[in-house]
């Protein structure tokens, strides 16, 4: 059958073995080891010239079902489960790159994601050049021999950036870099990366895929585009291994070595959470837009920001990057950081929590949590201000969670 639809495939992508017992999920492997018949079975899984799982570090039949199930819906080369969005944005770096290199990205960026470029990295000797990628024109000037690949979020958080990647792609196609592209708040089921030249797509799983926030994890997705013969680290190595260069020194140096591995159980939460990932999110992005466009009618708030409504910058970028859902996290503005703890502070079924993407709608203070390491100039540069509140929408009823912000707002008047 041709034109087989997201949740279709994802609910009837087929298992590795045939489960003697006829279930419809994978079993749960919650375990180490792996025996095998004889010692000659033994030496070939670890030389790799036969698949098999010989210890839960760096494969487990749950994690590779669940990685299964992830091809089945992007078509991608190589699919690898990690411990975290951060495990899967430092695997993937330390894959393509070393010492003396650089990368190319935003200071627009998850706050922990410019610690590790900015701070962790830098240490090893990786060069991180800034740039605003949504001016694509101001790239090719930051780009030489050791550059090896632009990075960024497909929208950025909190500040809700998003930029043309068909560009970027272009670019770092006709340089001979790699585009590694954040996607933690536009998953496959929003944004299908490879149609729009992304190479690598890494993204936290504990946020959309886990299925209201069950567990921790990360993805990295190699969608085989990319010629790896081009990339310095990893030549010798596309010579035998063609495609498979990347997902191959993943599994067998870097991901191996680094120790991120997700657990099986999580793993097998996650892969019961991308069961129901597209309603969950056409519930909360419908819900999204109809909050933004109530604070926007509303004479406390100062400013809204989301890219679903009309007057962002990104509104048509954003419709036609994302199927027309551009997410369901938003920001706005109130008088004063005292006026948003206190609107926060009055809230009942809103939740103040630090996370994306649960079942249940959180809201933040960025500048006071998950920016409060960096100083105010720094801060400012990265569009982090003081009087910003994200609100990351949930799967509630629209009217009970427009009911409780109209409420918290009546100490505001």
């Amino acid at each position: 059958m041709k034109n087989i639809q997201f949740i279709t495939k994802i609910l009837h992508a087929k298992f590795s073995k045939e489960d003697p017992h006829g279930s419809l999920h994978a079993p749960l492997y919650e375990n180490v080891a792996f025996e095998f018949k004889n010692a000659e079975e033994l030496e070939l899984a670890f030389q790799g010239k036969k698949p098999s799982h010989m210890y839960s570090r760096i494969s487990n039949p749950t994690i590779e079902h669940f990685e299964q199930r992830i091809k089945a819906v992007t078509g991608a080369v190589g699919v690898l489960a990690l411990a975290s969005g951060m495990a899967a944005i430092s695997n993937s770096v330390l894959t393509v790159a070393k010492a003396q290199d650089n990368i190319i990205t935003s200071k627009h960026l998850f706050g922990n994601t410019y610690s590790l470029f900015q701070q962790t990295l830098k240490d090893w000797g990786l060069e991180t050049r800034y740039a605003d990628l949504t001016k694509p024109e101001t790239i090719p000037g930051l780009i030489d021999g050791k550059t090896r690949a632009i990075f960024l979020e497909t929208i950025t958080n909190p500040q809700l950036e998003v930029a043309d990647l068909r560009a970027l792609s272009k670019i770092a196609k006709e340089r001979n870099i790699l585009l590694i592209v954040d996607t933690t708040t536009t998953p496959p089921y929003l944004f299908p990366a490879k149609e729009f030249g992304v190479d690598i797509e890494v993204l936290s799983s504990t946020k959309w895929i886990s299925g209201g926030a069950t567990s921790v994890g990360g993805l990295i997705i190699d969608h085989g585009l990319y010629d790896w013969k081009k990339n310095e680290k990893l030549r010798s190595d596309a010579v035998k291994l063609g495609p498979f260069t990347f997902i191959n020194r993943l599994r067998r140096e870097v991901y191996r070595n680094i120790g991120a591995c997700l657990a099986p159980h999580n793993a097998y939460l996650q892969s019961l959470g991308l069961e129901t990932l597209p309603l969950r999110i056409d519930a909360a992005c419908a819900n999204t837009l109809k909050i933004a466009e109530f604070l926007r009618s509303s004479s406390w708030v100062k400013t809204v920001n989301y890219p679903g409504l009309k007057e962002s910058p990104f509104y048509a970028i954003a419709r036609a990057q994302f199927a027309g859902k551009p997410g369901a996290i938003l920001t706005f503005d109130l008088a004063s950081k005292e006026q948003c703890f206190k609107f926060m502070n009055r809230l009942q079924w809103i939740r103040r929590a630090t996370n994306l993407h649960d079942n249940r709608t959180l809201i933040l203070h960025p500048a006071s949590t998950i920016f409060c390491e960096y100083e105010p100039a720094l801060k400012e540069e990265m569009g982090v201000r003081e009087t910003s509140i994200r609100l990351a929408v949930g799967i509630e009823d629209s009217r009970d969670l427009i009911a409780d912000l109209e409420q918290a707002s009546e100490g505001l008047r």
